[in-house]
């Protein structure tokens, strides 16, 4: 059962694993087993999550989701088929875990009278510099 956060895990039997070939080196091994793995879970349909984490992972994983509201992670980093399906696992709850990440709203601040006043005398300075750039006139 993966553990995403304190609040969250998502049952087994909410995932589904899918293999295939898998590129990369091997030899003649490669040709023939499946090691790539891909992880397949139903965001839409999954009774694990709140309907307020469902709207926070399909926002921020719109890109990753497909249109039948299935988010799919796949691994084929090692020759095992056993390691690429651990490391998905690991992807996948990684991937959810920042998804439900809430980020403060941003404060507006203003700068202060010394910022802005050092600002104008930096504006002046270069705009000084610039104007000693002109041609320079012999009377």
């Amino acid at each position: 059962m993966p553990r995403i956060n304190d609040r969250l895990e998502i049952p087994d039997h909410e995932l589904s694993f899918r293999t295939s070939r898998s590129g990369g080196p091997g030899g003649q091994h490669v040709n023939t087993t499946e090691t790539r793995v891909e992880l397949v879970w139903d965001v839409r349909n999954s009774p694990s999550v709140s309907t307020w984490q469902r709207r926070k992972i399909e926002e921020k994983l719109a890109n990753r989701i497909a249109s039948d509201g299935t988010l799919a992670v796949a691994a084929q980093d090692s020759r095992s088929q056993h390691l690429n399906k651990e490391l998905a696992v690991e992807r996948f709850c990684e991937l959810v875990r920042e998804a439900l990440i809430v980020t403060p709203p941003r404060r507006e601040t203003r700068p202060s009278r010394s910022a802005r006043n050092r600002r104008m005398d930096k504006k002046s300075k270069r705009g000084n510099k610039k104007k000693l750039r002109g041609k320079v006139r012999d009377w």
